[in-house]
């Protein structure tokens, strides 16, 4: 993390950026638990909070402890604000939270957390503007499709379902990660020693999703390439990740009111314009329109309107509500002290 950091304060120098002229780092944080409901400013403990959380996280907290530690090591003098994924997430209704599991699991920890969440508020600000409507009014359904996918319901603001869990495993089909498999398939595979407790993780997480099927690749771009040349397992892999993005939607959309418009955000969201119109050819049900299988970069409403719910494309800017969050820390901080 050390190069990384360095490379990233070459940058900011390159740009006419100096260490002087930061007042503070932003650091994304995917798992807070249940204990880090807001942007929060880092400390030796909220650090070790972090820590602890890594196994519900484990190809993201450790990573963002890291960065925390290395800014922390080569400029010492600034604050460090953590911005939580799951924080979004803290309004979930218990029935949203809460798995069908016995009810003394709950002291174990095992609950809904759900992520994305920066993301999510994001879409959800720019979704109201190009709709021309308070957030507030607005009934969404946020479809946050890259390497780690999950579809969440906005309802005036505020998160009432997703599809993410506990941890950032359950939920769609993915780039690397499996999404939600029967629970009885993790059983047998341990049961009759197929694999270890480690392997089936590694495989879950790094071995699963577009790249379990397709044997090839967890990248869509590759995969629709590899899918026009007549390769059969890309076009299947393909298939099941349309099929399992529009059920996370319509499942996600009976939580709301009414729909009143779908976004689409992050990588395959924002770039791969056949696959997203493939997602909403199979919303056709829930009187979603059809769109252009096209991309042009911009942020804009691709159908809909009206009577029919919109269609939405957002790039996802977690950067930014990360640095408006560090940017309220901050003059909290001020104020408090």
């Amino acid at each position: 993390m050390e190069p990384a950091f360095a490379t990233a304060l070459d940058r900011l120098g390159e740009a006419g950026v100096r260490p002087d002229d930061v007042a503070a780092i932003a650091h994304r944080v995917v798992h807070g638990g249940a204990t880090y409901t807001s942007p929060t400013l880092v400390d030796d403990a909220v650090l070790a909070g972090i820590d602890a959380l890594a196994p519900l996280a484990p190809l993201h907290d450790p990573v963002a402890a890291a960065a925390i530690r290395a800014a922390r090591r080569r400029l010492p003098g600034l604050p460090n604000v953590a911005v939580f994924d799951t924080a979004f997430h803290a309004t979930l209704p218990e029935t949203a939270r809460r798995y069908p599991v016995p009810a003394g699991w709950d002291a174990w920890g095992i609950r809904r957390f759900g992520f994305h969440g920066l993301s999510v508020a994001w879409s959800m600000e720019r979704a109201a503007e190009l709709l021309r409507r308070p957030a507030t009014d607005l009934g969404l359904v946020v479809a946050h499709l890259g390497n780690g996918c999950s579809v969440t319901a906005v309802a005036g603001g505020r998160s009432v379902a997703t599809s993410m869990g506990m941890t950032p495993l359950e939920g769609l089909m993915m780039g690397t990660r499996s999404g939600s498999i029967d629970p009885g398939i993790l059983l047998a595979v341990l049961r009759d020693r197929r694999l270890t407790l480690e392997n089936l993780s590694e495989v879950l997480d790094h071995g699963s999703g577009l790249l379990g099927v397709s044997g090839t690749s967890g990248d869509m771009r590759a995969l629709q390439s590899s899918s026009a040349a007549g390769d059969p397992s890309a076009t299947l892999a393909i298939a099941m990740f349309v099929e399992r993005a529009a059920a996370g939607i319509a499942a996600a959309a009976t939580a709301l009111s009414r729909l009143d418009a779908v976004v689409f955000t992050a990588g395959i969201g924002e770039g791969a314009g056949p696959v997203r119109a493939s997602i909403v050819d199979r919303l056709a049900v829930l009187g979603v329109a059809p769109v252009e299988a096209d991309e042009n970069g911009l942020d804009r409403i691709l159908s809909g309107g009206g009577d029919s719910p919109a269609v939405l494309r957002i790039e996802a800017r977690e950067d930014l509500v990360a640095a408006r969050a560090a940017v309220a820390v901050l003059g909290e901080a001020a104020v408090s002290g």
